[in-house]
């Protein structure tokens, strides 16, 4: 908890809930002393002036205990809620600059926990901190003092009502507190089956799996709901218990104090005091019993957000980054590559050089290496063993920023986000002018069915390019990297979803732009048709290079590389 606070917590703030809290508990403890004074001095005496004075007095009282009670809230509220703005703002930015190798040690809907209940739960237990764990240890030793100042004698029956309290508490906090750290990893499992349910939702209804679905969701929410009713429960327990002691003790006091009432040995109204001194007590154990309950919960949460920042990248900036050369360029020498854990490389001994104005190629069989040899190139993932340059220098020895402005990228899966065309194709290019996103568009094959839009470059973009088919995402993901200003661009897959005919036209418009024919460009295909008029092609074969070559050398000398042609001859017959 200490560790997640440290520099994102107002210190400040929290010194100002603090002292208002004080404030407002030394306000609480002498009201039950004015009580006694009106009851002795007041009304036992038929002393109607020094009733109405002490009346004052305890409005004025209570009235600055109201008064210190908003503000302590006030500040306690900035604090928290500061806290959690700035928690959910390190996670963010973290997370952005996870490697690769990161978001596979993290999944997403457990990302997505931690960022949002994870983050409540320390909010919550930090405004309860400051409004009640820093209340009670002060009302339990000043109640104390004054209820001993009332008549040290009746203390004694805090000796069996303050063990009854140890005893409850103790037995509720034993039982509770695992159950509400398991209600975390609960909470994570609800979260990924909703989420699946919701992206694979047609591949659900294709399989007709939806009854296989709704039953795991029922499951994984029931274990969660059985969980909850049962912590809560328990807890809920506390509330009738401490009442019960709360009562038994005034029984006890007023048994005890009718006694010395009788023997003239105590006061009426002394006797009110303590006993309302006694319940700030219990009622001091129990607010620190439930502060204790909530904390490990959110001990658990700030241990698991603790585990995001404390995730080290295998991919570290350089302090002194070298300069980056100007003329565009991709080299890969001696390279291998082995995921996070694996026994095996996944890509060995790759060796090519690509320069400006050359198009590069990458095709082979399903997991032979395209997607990940071409996220070495804006170090997306580190090598093993070998180097690779951009514009002829090592990529571990620039900045990660700078790598990334030169390269435009375009994933396997398109992504768009919610907002509206413009917005979109300015993602790579803020200052990018209409024009620019016209011609994009132009290259892209998507300015046709952009301008049957009503509102064009304002058209509406759902999120995830919903509102679009995936070949108009497709295209409108290639517009967005090729309006970015760069030395690389680099295409994964990036043509799956054109036809024949748009993918032939988007490739042609490629080589035809004058900024495109300065840079370099790296297409990923499954097609022949896409990578065969490539300057380059790289043929992979489960991790291997098996193949460096234009098309026709590939298809006279190459084993690999003729099967392919073949499978897809025969797929076209």
């Amino acid at each position: 908890m200490i560790k997640v606070a440290k520099g994102r917590l107002n210190i400040t703030f929290v010194v100002m809930a603090c002292l208002f809290m004080v404030f407002q508990v030394i306000a609480t403890l002498y009201i039950p002393n004015l009580t006694s004074d009106i009851v002795n001095n007041g009304i036992a005496k038929g002393q109607t002036g020094y009733i109405i004075s002490a009346g004052m007095k305890m409005i004025l009282v209570s009235v600055l205990s109201i008064i210190a009670s908003f503000i302590n809230v006030y500040f306690a509220a900035k604090s928290s809620q500061g806290l959690g703005k700035n928690l959910r703002s390190d996670i963010f930015k973290k997370v952005l600059y996870f490697s690769n190798d990161e978001f596979d040690n993290f999944d997403t809907s457990s990302l997505t926990t931690r960022t949002t209940n994870d983050v409540n739960q320390i909010q919550n237990v930090l405004i309860m901190v400051l409004r009640m764990m820093i209340m009670a240890p002060i009302l339990l030793v000043g109640a104390s003092v004054m209820a001993y100042r009332q008549n040290a004698a009746m203390t004694k029956i805090f000796l069996v009502s303050i063990p009854v309290m140890i005893i409850i508490v103790g037995l509720i906090m034993f039982f509770a507190v695992p159950k509400f750290k398991a209600m975390q990893t609960k909470t994570d499992r609800l979260n990924m089956i909703f989420r699946e349910g919701l992206t694979g939702v047609r591949v659900i209804r294709a399989f007709r799996q939806d009854k296989f679905e709704q039953n795991r969701f029922k499951d994984a929410n029931q274990d969660y709901t059985h969980n909850a009713i049962s912590v809560f429960t328990i807890v809920s327990l506390m509330l009738p218990l401490v009442t019960l002691v709360m009562s038994g003790t005034n029984i006890g006091i007023v048994w005890l104090g009718s006694h010395y009432i009788a023997n003239q040995s105590m006061e009426i109204g002394n006797m009110i005091a303590f006993m309302t001194y006694a319940m700030q007590i219990l009622m001091s154990f129990m607010i620190l019993s439930m502060v204790f309950v909530f904390v490990p919960r959110a001990s658990a949460s700030a241990a698991r957000i603790n585990e995001i920042f404390a995730a080290k990248s295998n991919i570290d900036n350089v302090t002194k980054p070298a300069v980056m050369g100007t003329d565009p360029s991709v080299e890969f020498s001696d390279v291998n590559y082995r995921y996070e854990g694996a026994q095996d490389l996944a890509l060995t001994d790759l060796n090519f050089k690509v320069t400006e104005g050359q198009t590069l190629a990458i095709i082979g069989g399903t997991g032979s290496g395209k997607t990940t040899l071409i996220n070495m190139i804006p170090r997306f993932y580190d090598v093993e063993a070998g180097t690779v340059r951009v514009n002829g220098t090592d990529v571990k020895a620039l900045d990660k920023v700078d790598v990334n402005n030169q390269v435009s990228m375009v994933p396997q899966k398109a992504v768009l986000f919610k907002g509206n065309i413009r917005d979109n194709m300015r993602y790579g290019k803020p200052e990018a002018t209409d024009e620019e996103i016209w011609n994009a568009l132009e290259i892209a094959q998507a300015a046709e069915f952009v301008r049957e839009l009503d509102d064009q470059l304002d058209a509406p973009v759902e999120q995830n390019g919903d509102n679009f088919s995936g070949g108009q995402r497709q295209r409108l993901a290639i517009a967005r990297a090729l309006v970015k200003d760069a030395s690389i661009y680099v295409f994964d897959d990036s043509f799956s979803a054109l036809d024949f005919k748009t993918d032939l036209n988007l490739r042609t418009a490629l080589k035809n732009d004058s900024k495109i024919k300065k840079s370099v460009v790296v297409i990923v295909g499954q097609r022949i048709s896409t990578v065969a008029d490539a300057d380059q092609i790289v043929v992979l074969e489960e991790g291997k290079m098996v193949g460096l070559g234009t098309h026709q050398e590939l298809k006279e000398n190459n084993k690999t590389y003729q099967e392919i042609i073949e499978s897809q001859i025969k797929e076209a017959e």
